[in-house]
């Protein structure tokens, strides 16, 4: 005989079935009064319903990534458009084959910023190595999210040291997929940033921020206010990649016109050496160096 449990699960999975074939029945899903409300797409996507969307989107990755063991975290951003150095000597071949000067450009634009995608890929093999010679309870995660280029990279590097590793992905108006590196049973996509990005502070223990655009300048400066107004405890943050961050922000200026205090610059460190960035960490919270 079923349990309570068992059979309020069968119940569910019922519903949702009724559901779906329904669908490839080819019906299309007009409202229905009488659909169980958790199984009703028209319902659970009305502006009225928003606040329980949001708290799915919260909840699911996390209950997922504690069942999986991943509670503490190192996060790491970038451009999603930096490629790694084999792609980049491809697309430079390519351009050179045209003869544009403009591709070529571009190309060898490329094959510079690939150095980072190399730089993130070993700092995650630093970390996940560290993490393998540990108990679980103290092992730490790369995360990032999920995407291209220096997230790529990262989940890379600790795919080959055969770790978990989680992506954070969320839905854009272009394409995006998963990179081909994150653990499939911890790939999220996510449709608010927001969310998205409470999801990356709740298990972190660091921040590494390579070189990026807009999205990586936001969840930078979401990070570092968060800990400025002690609102997350304090944690490495640090910028990689010292020339591009110093061009980029001058944060001086900040401190100059009395925007922020002096002593706010010591929320962040640059480096340019991935072996740097982790022993940043390692010092940071007093962690063995074998």
């Amino acid at each position: 005989m079923e349990n309570t449990q068992d059979l309020a699960n069968s119940r569910i999975v019922a519903a949702w079935a009724e559901l779906n074939q329904h669908v490839a029945e080819g019906h299309e899903l007009e409202a229905d009064a009488y659909r169980l409300a958790f199984a009703d797409p028209e319902f659970l996507l009305r502006r009225e319903t928003r606040g329980i969307r949001i708290q799915l989107e919260m909840l699911k990755p996390d209950l997922d990534q504690s069942e999986q063991g991943i509670e503490n975290t190192v996060v790491v951003f970038g451009s999603a458009r930096f490629p790694a150095p084999e792609e980049a000597e491809r697309r430079l071949s390519a351009a050179q084959a045209t003869g544009d000067v403009q591709a070529i450009m571009q190309a060898q634009r490329d094959m510079r910023n690939s150095r980072h995608y190399d730089n993130a890929r070993l700092f995650a093999r630093l970390v996940a190595g560290y993490s393998a010679r540990r108990r679980p309870e103290d092992r730490l995660f790369i995360c990032t999210g999920g995407g291209p280029g220096i997230m790529e990279a990262a989940n890379r590097g600790a795919f080959e040291m055969g770790a978990p590793t989680p992506g954070l992905n969320i839905t854009l108006p272009h394409e995006q997929k998963a990179n081909d590196y994150v653990t499939p049973s911890l790939s999220f996509k996510f449709h608010y940033f927001a969310i998205r990005k409470m999801h990356f502070m709740m298990r972190a223990k660091a921040l590494v921020a390579f070189p990026g655009g807009f999205g990586t300048l936001d969840e930078l400066f979401e990070v570092i206010t968060l800990v400025q107004t002690q609102k997350a405890k304090p944690v490495p943050i640090i910028l990689f990649g010292t020339d591009y961050w110093k061009r980029l922000i001058n944060f001086d200026v900040l401190v100059e016109e009395g925007a922020i205090s002096p002593q706010d610059l010591d929320l962040f460190h640059y480096t340019d050496d991935p072996h740097q960035a982790w022993d940043m960490i390692r010092s940071f919270y007093q962690l063995p160096t074998d």
